[in-house]
């Protein structure tokens, strides 16, 4: 497929394609269309079905999902790892606006930037968000802004941390945990085994969370079904530790599985590489796995639609929070790169946006957008002004006509310790530290690199040195963003 292309106005000459921008369908504004988005966690990019670039992959509800509208083969998270980026999803903008480049920060702690919710909500939504919630260092906090319930969500279930323990959460089994932990004063990552939040409340439960979170996302549509409706769904799946899985299911594919960590026993970091590629003989069926259960919630959540006869006036928007994790077996092919650093298996992922009643099916489009789009896109089709600080872009004329007429010339990319710059075909990264690359396990080069990402979407080639220019242009397109962001 024919990739558009754009690049920076620039002294150096380097051409410009000027953005093509459409208005929106028009809808009957007595019926403004209910809004789910659903998030998963760490998915890679040939890890969806109908993109047919891995054997081993089968997600039929993931496939139904694209066939009903369209699929971006070009879209992009805000950041490689997750609290940062889905900051950049609920707000339409790049999360280095407030200060967050990396894990930690203060999240949406900023009422300036309006979320999602609180713009459908202030229209005469219902809000309601089910499942991970992960902006900053505060999100358990009841009082601070991160939390659900203070950005715009009427009704909250879920977990507010990197990652949950998908079978347990029982505030018991954490304290225990933790006791043995102190006893044998070992360091390492908690189990998170702790409860999960149902508004302000915690409540203890033993089910296995992608089906619990399917089941309340389901409940939640009933509950709403005769009135405009936004639910956010957040899937931790597939994010570590994918061996988390029903028994039943391990049973039925003869495998063995591997255990949680046990400080009695062993040093965390050992356990954690231990359960990491090229470690683990079992490691990509248990992802398989968990991209199994993710998908059968899919369906349900589909099918849940059709029978309440929702199914044509909801809009559906589908993507991974990051790119995929290559250290649980992720598969990012073509690609290079994982989760945690800037190459495109980093940031490209996974994206599906479907509207059955109004807009085309079955389209694949290769035009460079962001994460950031969902925002202004929802307004679009809600008929809400799109706040004007938005970096994102209305995608609604592209999805209406299955033409790639709306595409972003340049996007930007800054962890703190690694850079990114994406301008038509070209691509420049920078890199000076690979401390959290080696901890994580995942492979990273340091330095200047340029690609043509269009003859090279594998990332094998630098031309830093062929074409001097246009990195210089492009490293000094960053720092002027870095600077207008700052302002």
């Amino acid at each position: 497929m024919k990739i558009r292309q754009k690049t920076l106005v620039n002294c150096l000459g380097l051409l410009v394609l000027l953005n093509v921008f459409s208005c929106s369908p028009q809808k009957e504004e007595s019926s403004p269309p209910n809004v789910i988005l659903i998030i998963s966690d760490d998915q890679g990019y040939a890890d969806l079905g109908c993109t047919g670039l891995a054997d081993d992959v089968q997600t039929p509800n993931m496939d139904r999902l694209a066939a009903s509208g369209t699929r971006f083969t070009q879209a992009y998270a805000t950041s490689p790892i997750c609290n940062p980026s889905r900051a950049g999803v609920l707000t339409g903008c790049y999360q280095q606006r407030w200060g967050t480049f990396w894990y930690g920060g203060k999240g949406i702690h900023d009422p300036e930037f309006k979320t999602i919710a609180e713009i459908l909500k202030a229209n005469g939504y219902a809000t309601g968000y089910v499942g991970k919630v992960h902006y900053g260092s505060n999100d358990g906090d009841t009082t601070n802004r991160n939390f659900p319930l203070n950005h715009g969500f009427d009704y909250y279930y879920g977990h507010t941390s990197a990652r949950k323990h998908y079978l347990n959460h029982v505030q018991k089994l954490e304290d225990e945990f933790q006791k043995v932990k102190k006893e044998h004063e070992k360091w390492g990552q908690s189990l998170r085994q702790q409860p999960l939040w149902e508004n302000f409340d915690l409540v203890d439960t033993v089910a296995f969370a992608t089906e619990l979170f399917g089941q309340k996302a389901c409940e939640y549509i009933s509950k709403h079904q005769d009135e405009p409706f936004f639910l956010q769904l957040s899937f931790n799946a597939v994010h570590n530790f994918t061996h988390q899985l029903p028994q039943e299911y391990l049973d039925e594919k003869g495998l063995t599985g591997y255990h949680d960590w046990d400080p009695a026993k062993e040093d965390y970091y050992e356990w954690y590489q231990a359960g990491r590629k090229p470690n683990h003989p079992e490691g990509r069926e248990l992802y398989l796995g968990q991209l199994h259960y993710l998908d059968l919630e899919i369906g349900r959540l589909l099918d849940h639609l059709e029978q309440l006869n929702l199914d044509q006036n909801t809009l559906i928007v589908y993507l991974s929070d990051n790119g995929g994790s290559t250290p649980i077996y992720a598969n990012n092919y073509p690609l290079r790169g994982s989760k945690y650093v800037l190459y495109e298996g980093g940031i490209r992922v996974p994206m599906i946006i479907a509207l059955p009643g109004q807009f085309e099916k079955g389209v694949i489009l290769d035009n460079v957008i962001s994460a950031m789009d969902v925002l202004p896109t929802i307004c679009a089709m809600t008929n809400i002004p799109v706040p004007e600080y938005v970096d994102g872009l209305d995608l609604s004329s592209d999805l209406a006509s299955g033409n790639d007429q709306i595409f972003h010339d340049t996007l930007y990319w800054d962890t703190g310790l690694e850079a990114a710059v994406r301008a038509g075909k070209w691509k420049y990264r920078m890199a000076v530290d690979d401390k959290n690359a080696k901890y994580e396990m995942v492979e990273i080069e340091l330095g200047d690199f340029l690609y043509d990402l269009e003859a090279d979407p594998g990332e094998t080639t630098n031309l830093a040195e062929e074409y001097p220019l246009i990195l210089l242009e492009l490293k000094r397109s960053h720092e002027r963003w870095k600077h207008h962001l700052q302002q």
